[in-house]
């Protein structure tokens, strides 16, 4: 395992509204470490966003963080001032929002937008900043660089305003990349070069990124460990083998059963019922309500982090040794099955 890169301990965060207080994050943990990509996936709603909006330190006013940390280079950034905040952020940890429209300014050339963060965060001087910004133009992938850093937002497709939006990001030099379900507003064939262009960036500089995604069929060909959120919760951790191969937690198999693919027959498959109200968090497990596996223990307490194998944990009483033996669902067996046959085709690296 390579060297820690960041850890997130406990993190619990809850929003004032007017209505009463929002869990929105429930003692998550987890480690990142330095050259990989951590998928975390989830329904809306689940807390992905605000984690590495934590991380960033973009959290809204109405925000309360009542415990946790988040380490990073032996500090805790929650313990920043703002003014610590905004010298790692977009230099040491970069963000990718998931509309490049709202990240980019229409009223500036892409070229400004670029060059600006070059002069703040890395201090270069505006010839070097502008050689540099077309540099990683070409290197996101947009053609004829030298003469597109002049036009602005509005002339280019959604897949190359994603482009850029990459660009901006890197132009800091940032040893951890956030990307926020960076590939949501593109059609299929835009997100995997979008993917592609990750993959190839990470190799190239050695970066650390965190994925974020609603949609496990992304996962599999970007992650190198899964994070699995619910109601604010890490619900189950392990490398994307673990969590397509050997699933563990209900929800888990949910997710896997309801992901579209051409080459499954039957019927799209959707979890039962709703996430549960955050203003008022279930008692025991939050996803007990939904779960036809569920154990009457799952709605009176909440369940700790069972260890699976090396690395991999799910929050089941599923798992507890007197807990009835669950045959994994058959139609999860046939996703087993459908993942080795793509494997074998070669259309799974």
């Amino acid at each position: 395992m390579n060297e820690l890169a960041l850890s997130v301990k406990d993190l619990t965060v809850s929003f004032q509204t007017f209505a009463g207080k929002l869990h929105a994050l429930r003692q998550v943990s987890f480690d990142l470490y330095q050259g990989e990509t951590l998928a975390i996936v989830g329904e809306s709603g689940s807390g992905k966003s605000v984690t590495v909006r934590s991380i960033m330190g973009l959290l809204s006013k109405n925000t309360l963080v009542e415990k946790g940390e988040i380490r990073f280079k032996n500090q805790n950034l929650l313990d920043y001032t703002d003014k610590q905040k905004e010298k790692i952020r977009g230099s040491q940890i970069a963000m990718i929002f998931q509309d490049p429209m709202t990240s980019l300014n229409p009223t500036l050339n892409i070229g400004s937008q670029i060059i600006e963060v070059l002069e703040k965060k890395r201090a270069m001087k505006r010839q070097e900043a502008v050689e540099e910004a077309i540099n990683l133009l070409d290197l996101c992938g947009i053609p004829n660089p030298e003469e597109r850093i002049t036009q602005y937002p509005h002339q280019f497709s959604g897949g190359q305003r994603q482009r850029i939006v990459i660009a901006i990001a890197l132009a800091g030099d940032p040893e951890i990349l956030i990307a926020d379900e960076p590939t949501t507003a593109l059609d299929v064939m835009i997100q995997a070069q979008i993917i592609e262009l990750l993959k190839k960036i990470q190799e190239e500089k050695q970066m650390t990124i965190i994925f974020i995604t609603h949609d496990l069929g992304v996962v599999a060909n970007v992650a190198d460990r899964v994070a699995v959120m619910y109601a604010g919760k890490i619900v189950e951790i392990g490398s994307v083998d673990d969590i397509y191969y050997h699933p563990q937690h209900p929800y888990t198999w949910g997710l896997l059963t309801s992901m579209p693919t051409p080459d499954l027959e039957g019927k799209l498959y959707a979890i039962p019922g709703t996430p549960p109200d955050l203003l008022n968090p279930p008692e025991g497990d939050a996803f007990a309500f939904r779960n036809e596996y569920a154990l009457a223990i799952d709605f009176v307490q909440e369940p700790p982090f069972f260890e699976v194998r090396p690395n991999h944990y799910a929050a089941t009483w599923l798992l507890h040794p007197k807990a009835p033996s669950i045959e994994v669902p058959e139609k999860i067996k046939e996703r087993y099955n459908h993942f080795e046959e793509k494997i074998k085709r070669g259309d799974i690296q």
